[in-house]
């Protein structure tokens, strides 16, 4: 392993492990330069046979705090890369080429993309758009050719007979991520943004949240490309998410589905989600009573199943969150600050989820809106979890991580020095190296808090009783069955046990869902029925 310059091995030397782990690996990582490489960030990728394609995102760093200078056409990535990590290569090619609507869509960031066997699939993505004459959210799903794709780039052919696009309003999203769970696609939360983005809510755009799951399947069979079978699911308070990281699962029971990790931001304050969501082919699960405290930003992860032991790892490596350890001490910072911070987030057989913390951190404040490309001569599943079980050496490199954001300081965005970040060219190697007596610290994720509801089933009138441990903030959100809010409200909780009346307004009989949260962290839900007659 010597030769692997400026590797970073983390020991995972446990400070107090608070529970069993299986997971005895380090990390490693191998800093790897391409010459001429750009820079790149909130890009989309696929890959064939060892090479990658990547597509989209942005050159500069984080976005500038004042509209004009926001998200400028000038910094867009206008070319396709296909890069030969084994060899060291990278190609390009011009979208200029491509018809308009493509070129336009392919040149966004924060497309939502996930690779079907040969095909690319690619989904909405904000930029400036020549043809509207201003900053939009595309409304495209676009196919692409992988594999003959990264051959006529490499061979300096045409590359327009690898694309398709259809336009549907549906698919204006940007923020969101794309799954699949066996035939069906799941485009998950993102939000539509039009315009240019200040931070003071000033009328320079328009934004509305997707908070749903949509379900749909993809024809995309000789020249045609459509969708079919549309459906979705909504929750404005569970699935208000965007930029935020979607791992692929193996659940314990053994089906697959995907976790929601954190994402921005609550319905009431500009904060991270810090609680999981989990989805299946039979729904969703807001997994309310822990929270995820380390990782808040859509940034590089890897998804990894030992089957032998029957849990489920999942790796984050650098990017933005509220808290992040110093000296032993967790630190709260809502202006959600770069962090160096790796961690890991275990499901174990008994579907308890336990983050750890690994004592290494990454070289710089790197990490956020980069993407880990899995090594594909690894035993993996078709949704990229990697099979841990068939590991057969010490030393496993896993992937890679390419580009993403770097910042010298922790909060450029807060200090309006967005210029100081960049655009990162660098590639890491992401090895695990067995270390039989390795551990980490664990966090506690876990919160004590609930509340009773009663009565229940009510007629419009409940009371909620709390106890809490000092003076807290309270904010409950109540959901109707269509997943809108209909009702929100604040209180101001004492130490001890407190009681609040609620009176629903207007009139209606259905199921619906009471979201208490308590100091804008911890979320509690219950199932409410309201029999007003």
């Amino acid at each position: 392993m010597k030769n692997l310059l400026f590797g970073f091995i983390f020991s995972l030397m446990s400070l107090a492990a608070l529970a069993q782990s299986n997971f005895n690996y380090d990390v490693y990582l191998n800093p790897v330069q391409i010459p001429g490489l750009s820079g790149l960030h909130s890009y989309a990728f696929g890959q064939d046979q060892g090479k990658w394609l990547i597509i989209g995102g942005r050159l500069d760093g984080l976005h500038a705090r004042q509209p004009f200078n926001s998200f400028p056409a000038n910094q867009n990535n206008d070319s396709i890369f296909v890069i030969d990590i084994a060899n060291r290569q990278h190609w390009s090619a011009s979208l200029d080429s491509l018809p308009v609507g493509i070129k336009e869509q392919l040149q966004s960031t924060n497309m939502n993309f996930y690779q079907d066997v040969d095909s690319l699939y690619i989904i909405g993505g904000y930029a400036y758009s020549v043809t509207a004459a201003n900053h939009i959210t595309f409304p495209n799903l676009t196919s692409i050719h992988v594999s003959g794709l990264i051959n006529a780039i490499v061979n300096s052919n045409p590359i327009s007979p690898y694309f398709k696009q259809i336009t549907d309003n549906r698919f204006a999203l940007s923020g969101a991520q794309l799954g699949m769970i066996a035939d069906t696609f799941y485009l998950v939360g993102g939000h539509k943004f039009d315009g240019r983005y200040n931070p003071m809510g000033h009328p320079t755009y328009t934004q509305s949240y997707s908070n749903q799951i949509r379900k749909f399947s993809i024809n995309n069979q000789g020249s045609n490309l459509s969708i079919s079978n549309y459906s979705t699911i909504t929750d404005a308070v569970h699935l208000h998410r965007r930029d935020y990281n979607l791992l692929p699962q193996i659940f314990p029971d053994g089906s697959e589905g995907y976790t929601i990790s954190s994402g921005v931001f609550q319905t009431n304050v500009d904060l991270p989600y810090l609680y999981p969501v989990d989805i299946t082919s039979n729904g969703y699960s807001p997994i309310t009573g822990f929270n995820q405290y380390l990782s808040n930003y859509h940034s590089a992860t890897s998804a990894l199943y030992d089957s032998l032991n029957n849990e489920m790892h999942m790796l984050f490596f650098g990017g933005m969150s509220q808290y992040y350890n110093q000296n032993g001490v967790r630190i709260q910072d809502n202006q959600v600050p770069f962090v160096k911070t790796i961690s890991r987030l275990s499901r174990y057989s008994d579907s308890s989820l336990h983050e750890f913390e690994f004592n290494t951190q990454m070289p710089a404040f790197e990490g956020a809106s980069a993407e880990f490309i899995p090594n594909h001569q690894l035993s993996r599943y078709e949704s990229e979890v990697i099979k841990m079980d068939q590991f057969v050496a010490d030393t496993v490199l896993i992937g890679y991580i390419y580009g993403g954001i770097y910042s010298p300081t922790t909060n450029p965005f807060a200090n309006n020095q967005t210029t100081t970040t960049s655009a990162i060219a660098t590639i890491y190697e992401v090895y695990l190296v067995k270390n039989t007596a390795s551990s980490i610290k664990e966090l506690d994720g876990d919160h004590p808090f609930d509340f009773q509801l009663f009565p229940n089933p009510n007629n419009g009138q409940f009371s909620i009783e709390i106890e809490l441990d000092k003076n807290r903030k309270l904010h409950y959100l109540l959901v109707n069955e269509n997943g809108q809010i209909s009702q929100e409200g604040d209180w101001q909780g004492r130490s001890g046990k407190n009681r609040f009346e609620v009176k629903v307004k207007g009139n209606s009989h259905q199921n619906m869902i009471f979201n208490l949260v308590i100091d804008d962290r911890f979320f509690v839900s219950k199932k409410m029925i309201l029999e007003v007659h």
